[in-house]
């Protein structure tokens, strides 16, 4: 058996070598029953660089694992009653098919999709939805910026953060590379419990500070907390169109695609009758 091994090792690399002319795709180079392993089979398995021990023994577990597989299923095939055998095949047979035409639908679908979605879409969708987006977490607009107690000139930089006009945001921008942490954009809603893990010192005061539009100083070990709370939304409250846009998003290209199928199903039906490739015999 290892000869075999060896010879079949030595025909790989000489090949790989391109000192074979001719073509040994097709050779076999094991059997079980009227099962076939062949040469083209096994020629990615070892690399150049591979050990002769090493491809044997890589060689030798492929084929022995090819043929338990091999045997495995024959005897299935001859133990398994025929009415399984049949429920088996019907499942193969509609899972080959969903997955040609899953993967044609995808293909037509990515190429003739129409991905661009005006605001007036969003907005139409929102307003007559907006019952459907109730909120199941609190919201926040919030800035802040978290500093070392000896930051210079604190005083400052709280009038900055409460003001927080154009060039308040322009000045407190250049000095973001002094702060240990920061969020200025305070147009983007977020979730109560987001800020806390950014914010850890907030789950101890967030029974006041994160109810309300309100600006707090807060101190620990860690350094200064200067956070202004723009707005909240509470639990129950109906999500502003900013928040809830990705979600409309994906429901208005779903329901596009949706109709993309139909019609592509309907097409292609009507085209095989017109073609007289489909068509339905009378009973008569």
């Amino acid at each position: 058996m290892n000869q075999l091994f060896v010879a079949i090792l030595s025909f790989l690399f000489f090949s790989s070598c391109n000192y074979l002319i001719q073509d040994t795709s097709v050779t076999p180079i094991a059997r079980v029953n009227d099962n076939y392993l062949y040469q083209i089979d096994i020629q990615d398995l070892i690399s150049e660089t591979t050990s002769k021990e090493d491809s044997v023994l890589i060689v030798n577990n492929f084929i022995n694992r090819w043929a338990t597989k091999q045997l495995l299923m024959d005897q299935s095939m001859i133990n398994l009653p025929q009415e399984k055998q049949n429920v088996f095949n019907e499942m193969v047979n509609q899972y080959k098919s969903d997955l040609y035409m899953e993967a044609y639908k995808s293909s037509i679908v990515s190429k003739q999709l129409d991905t661009i979605i005006l605001e007036s879409e969003y907005e139409n969708y929102y307003s007559l939805n907006k019952r459907n987006f109730k909120l199941n977490d609190e919201l926040l607009k919030v800035r802040y910026v978290h500093v070392d107690d000896l930051f210079l000139n604190i005083k400052a930089l709280e009038k900055k953060i409460k003001r927080f006009d154009s060039v308040d945001k322009k000045n407190l921008t250049n000095l973001s590379i002094k702060f240990k942490s920061f969020n200025l954009n305070d147009s983007i809603w977020i979730k109560e419990d987001v800020l806390v893990a950014k914010l850890p010192i907030l789950k101890v005061k967030n029974s006041k500070v994160l109810k309300k539009p309100n600006f707090t100083k807060l101190q620990d070990s860690l350094g200064v907390y200067l956070v202004k709370i723009e707005a909240v939304l509470k639990t129950n409250d109906i999500a502003p169109l900013s928040y809830v846009k990705p979600t409309i998003e994906q429901i208005i290209l779903n329901k596009r695609k949706q109709n993309l199928l139909k019609k592509i199903q309907k097409d292609i039906t009507i085209d095989a009758i017109k073609n007289k490739n489909f068509e339905i015999f009378s009973k008569n």
